[in-house]
């Protein structure tokens, strides 16, 4: 199978021995999609597959769902008991010293974090030193093909113009004294996606003054704000083409319902915005000389500007995240606060970068675009990023 000799590939290129896959009842969906097998059908037993660096993969299951792995087409071993499964397993093992597995240690990147411990315990337990497969996760994970940047770049442009669509409604109706309101333009949204193609597994934020300094808000009908002259409004929206190897695009805008943005929200801004293009600019810079770049030392970059104009403690989250198929995917996070991402931002990947000020209260600001890393430059999305707020009513 291609995908398993790719894997090994891959592995040679390290210390490792091999990489051994592992699921319980859907438990690591990175698997499926890593081996290229289907998580259609029953799975309630554990499985395995176990891919060296050098020599054949292995396989293996239950008695009871003898054929769940029968489409990788490698050599498979039928368990019965616990007790046979772990004799299986040290043979498949036998010989290798330092392993991969979908863990991350003191769950570090928990979107890596898909096999339990007790499973890791086991295969410990078997003589093995256990490491975390997070960089071989996002070179086959998070990488993305080039059709992917492509449909990527598509949906950020059609994302970009309904950020502008969205405003021009609620410009309209704050104008008109007509009713608007957080869910309302949250539904108009979601109404232009389906307009121009688009899908969104959850529906986007926009949240008034001092709900857009709660990161993740959301709108509802039931607890719903009107949207009135002189409210801060952000807008944070996200969608895909439809189809399973589509990649979202991911953007934030701020607006002001009136015609003269107010000194501090301004003021404010321009922080955010002078962290994200620090940001920006350093990982240009970085990707474009042929420098490695952590997701953790672009996350301080950008840190430290909101940091040294005196709001560290009202900058709650990380600088950005990757991007794929899911908006929050599996590649390098730009982070250095709610985890140390030492991972490196490699190429053909997509994210975020999107830092934010947030006074709890008051008001929130954030601004967030799209990256692309693609044959050694990296580029920002449905360019330009937001300069300033825009002024609905000028």
């Amino acid at each position: 199978m291609r995908r398993l000799e790719e894997i090994a590939r891959a592995l040679d290129d390290t210390a490792l021995d091999g990489w051994l896959f592992y699921d319980f009842r859907h438990s690591d969906p990175l698997a499926y999609r890593i081996l290229g097998l289907s998580s259609r059908g029953i799975t309630t037993r554990r499985w395995f597959c176990y891919v060296p660096a050098h020599g054949a993969a292995r396989a293996l299951v239950s008695a009871v769902e003898a054929e769940r792995l029968a489409e990788l087409g490698v050599e498979t071993v039928v368990y019965r008991s616990a007790d046979g499964m772990l004799a299986a397993l040290g043979d498949f093992l036998a010989g290798a010293r330092r392993i991969a597995m979908n863990y991350s240690p003191r769950c570090a990147i928990p979107y890596v974090a898909r096999v339990d411990a007790g499973t890791v315990e086991i295969v410990r337990s078997l003589g093995v030193e256990v490491v975390s497969a997070a960089d071989l996760i996002q070179r086959f994970e998070a990488r993305l093909e080039r059709s992917q940047l492509e449909s990527h770049r598509r949906a950020a442009a059609i994302v970009r113009r309904v950020v502008d669509e969205t405003f021009a409604e609620i410009a309209r109706a704050v104008f008109a004294d007509a009713p608007v309101s957080e869910y309302s333009a949250q539904q108009f949204v979601l109404a232009r996606f389906t307009a121009h193609g688009l899908v969104a597994d959850d529906p986007p934020i926009v949240a008034v003054n001092a709900n857009a300094a709660r990161p993740h808000f959301e709108p509802s009908s039931a607890a719903d704000t009107p949207i009135r002259r002189g409210d801060l409004v952000l807008l944070d929206l996200w969608a895909k083409e439809p189809g399973a190897a589509a990649i979202y695009a991911d953007l934030t805008w701020m607006a002001y319902a009136g015609d003269r943005v107010p000194e501090e929200y301004a003021r404010v801004f321009a922080i955010v915005a002078e962290a994200r293009d620090a940001a920006v600019d350093f990982i240009r810079d970085r990707v474009g000389g042929g420098t490695p770049v952590r997701g953790e030392e672009a996350d301080r970059v950008a840190r430290g500007v909101i940091e040294r104009a005196g709001f560290a403690e009202q900058f709650v989250h990380r600088t950005g995240h990757s991007i794929g198929r899911e908006v929050h995917g599996t590649g390098a996070n730009l982070d250095s606060l709610e985890t140390h991402d030492h991972r490196t931002l490699i190429d053909r990947t997509c994210f975020s970068v999107e830092p934010g000020i947030y006074l709890p209260g008051r008001f929130g600001m954030r601004s967030e675009l799209d990256m692309t890393i693609e044959d050694g430059r990296a580029e920002v999305s449905a360019a330009p990023a937001q300069r300033e707020i825009v002024a609905l009513l000028k």
